[in-house]
């Protein structure tokens, strides 16, 4: 291990975090693991804690629901969705939210969480997590939709900030300012994904670490580490490699400022085995403390704009 970056002060006021707990460290539960899961003993799993996908689980009544129920039975499990649509201009899918807050009722997640994004217009699902114009219009819109999504479903909404691969001239603020004033105004929590913020600061081209100190720490309450890819001009969140090398330090930063909160390890294609994922996760407890993990790829520096390339696809909309 080499020294990382000095560590900052825990600035974070415990009391206003959204009353959830520091769950430990976890991965995301992925159906190429079920099998290896239901073999062994809840007390060798080695993990802390589940992610899940909440689309994957809604209205499944067969083997991963199964499954599912014998992961909640052992250990604390988060609902992390994909589908809600915040953002969106298009009436909330009130059947969908039905639908979720029936699963939760089942298997009583810790939290549920899903992304500051919309995802699709007029019943159509994109598949897609879009980025928003971050407006005082749209913050106010944004609002209104999650007080009443937390109204619905009884528990505090949890909303992370997404990869994003354009920016929209309308911007007022930057990303890490709606989110902010979006939490203290509705009391959401915030799932703050240090590799979504590596990956839109690449593609971007601001400083990561302004990001993360510009949230409001005490509405943390999670935190995501994934792998990306590198296309050269600009990075992909693919979740199919391990964490970047330049995560971490961002990684360390979001833990020292919130004084720890659960961290959730995702991997979503060329999902490794079982063990190659724990060993994965266990990178977290050595750069929580300020040491950068061993092994891992050399960090490149964020251009100072979007490349040419990437901006003629994303033509008028980009400022």
């Amino acid at each position: 291990m080499t020294a990382g970056p000095p560590k900052t002060a825990v600035s974070v006021d415990a009391s206003r975090r959204p009353g959830l707990p520091d769950l430990g460290d976890g991965v995301g539960l992925r159906d190429v693991h079920f099998a290896h899961l239901m073999a062994t003993p809840p007390a060798e799993w080695g993990v802390d804690w589940f992610e899940v996908i909440s689309e994957n689980f809604i209205d499944n009544h067969g083997w991963a629901m199964r499954v599912l129920e014998t992961v909640a039975a052992n250990r604390p499990v988060v609902m992390h969705g994909v589908s809600l649509s915040i953002g969106s201009t298009s009436p909330l899918d009130r059947t969908y939210l039905a639908k979720l807050k029936a699963l939760a009722e089942r298997v009583r997640p810790a939290w549920i969480s899903d992304h500051l994004c919309w995802t699709g217009l007029n019943g159509h699902n994109s598949h897609d997590l879009l980025p928003m114009p971050l407006t005082e219009q749209a913050l106010t819109h944004t609002a209104d939709r999650v007080r009443f999504v937390q109204d619905l479903l009884g528990r505090p909404l949890i909303l992370e900030n997404p990869s994003t691969y354009l920016e929209f001239k309308a911007s007022q603020m930057p990303e890490w300012a709606f989110l902010g004033r979006l939490a203290e105004d509705t009391g959401c929590g915030l799932l703050l994904d240090v590799n979504n913020v590596h990956v839109s600061a690449t593609n971007h081209g601001f400083d990561p670490m302004v990001y993360i100190d510009g949230l409001p720490a005490e509405r943390i309450v999670q935190v995501h580490l994934a792998g990306c890819s590198d296309c050269g001009h600009y990075l992909i969140d693919t979740h199919d490699h391990p964490v970047p090398d330049a995560v971490w330090p961002l990684y360390a930063r979001a833990q020292a400022r919130t004084g720890g909160v659960s961290t959730l390890l995702e991997w979503d294609a060329e999902i490794p085995p079982f063990d190659e994922l724990l060993a994965e996760l266990a990178k977290a407890k050595p750069a929580r403390q300020g040491l950068r993990p061993a092994a891992a790829p050399v960090p490149r520096a964020a251009p100072d704009a979007v490349p040419t390339p990437l901006a003629h696809q994303l033509g008028a909309m980009h400022g």
